[in-house]
């Protein structure tokens, strides 16, 4: 089949390549997000699978709307079977819906219907499910409802982060797309609808999402900041300034007492308390400083005259 594929982040590259390193399809061109501001410096910048697509020497289109008719023109003139998407960033609608005869199929990292919507990884990880996966399902006018061809499965680590599972399903889904388009190609493969039990909506985590709030139990303060790595990023309040913090160990086996935020330092650890036990802080970063080992940055405020026991996060 003539492809056209769609997708803009770095975690839609594994599917991208594993189309270009196969000879049963043929990847015409790429449809990804306009550049837009990234990094420290905001620098405008091509998407990844731009960066990509040019360095292979694959055609590059970035409309502000997929919709756009000239867009719709060159794909026409190009007969485009079939869009496999992962991680566009924006919805499609008519009339870019009926422009390849096999539609656009996109990979989405989920066992649909559960977590529909943006950030289908963090909300598995926030709400501690064992089981994940990735699914390829045919685009309609909905929200991440068509009818699915394939799934794969992944358990979810205790360690793992939003980027860690991502990085996971992300190679793993690239091959479920590859066979999901040999059996649309083959007409062996017919979608399914989905179920209209075990729904479920993924919405994008904002930064006031990432904010952590140590009044909760332990074991859901270490979902939410896991959830949140690499982004939006996990933050607290320290001293009226906010502090990032990377994903923390939850302690079973401490008799140490601690309000809900209050700092402690035992045997080179960070211990902050919870509504349930204490958690050990990993990697913290203060304001204006680099990510660092919570003990290191402790042992920093420990030398200050203004260091005082009982000082609190949150």
């Amino acid at each position: 089949m003539k492809l056209l594929f769609t997708g803009t982040p770095a975690v839609a590259l594994p599917s991208l390549r594993a189309l270009l390193d196969q000879d049963r399809h043929e990847v015409v061109a790429v449809l990804t997000r306009p550049q837009a501001p990234s990094g420290r410096g905001r620098k405008v910048q091509p998407s990844p699978v731009a960066d990509f697509a040019r360095a292979h020497g694959i055609e590059v289109f970035s409309p502000a709307s997929p919709s756009d008719p000239v867009f719709l023109a060159e794909m026409h003139a190009r007969r485009i079977e079939c869009c496999p998407v992962v991680a566009y960033g924006a919805l499609l609608r008519e009339p870019a819906l009926s422009l390849p005869s096999r539609g656009w199929v996109n990979l989405h990292f989920s066992l649909l219907p559960a977590w529909r919507g943006a950030a289908p990884v963090q909300h598995a990880i926030l709400h501690g499910d064992a089981t994940t996966g990735a699914s390829t399902f045919l685009i309609g006018p909905g929200l991440d409802d068509g009818p699915v061809y394939g799934v794969m499965t992944e358990s979810v680590r205790p360690s793992d982060t939003a980027g860690d599972l991502l990085e996971r399903l992300s190679i793993g889904g690239a091959q479920l797309l590859l066979a999901t388009l040999d059996g649309i190609a083959e007409g062996s493969l017919t979608a399914v609808a989905q179920p209209v039990d075990g729904i479920s909506l993924a919405p994008k985590l904002t930064p006031a999402d990432a904010r952590i709030s140590f009044d909760q139990p332990a074991l859901a303060i270490d979902r939410r900041i896991r959830a949140c790595t690499p982004t939006p990023g996990a933050w607290t309040n320290y001293l009226g300034d906010r502090m990032k913090l990377g994903p923390v160990g939850v302690v079973t086996d401490s008799d140490e007492l601690l309000a809900p935020g209050e700092l402690a330092v035992n045997k080179h650890q960070v211990l902050v308390g919870t509504a349930t036990v204490p958690i050990v802080l990993g990697l913290v970063q203060p304001p204006g400083r680099r990510m660092m080992p919570a003990a290191d940055w402790m042992r920093g405020r420990s030398l200050r005259a203004d260091w005082g026991a009982g000082e609190r996060l949150g």
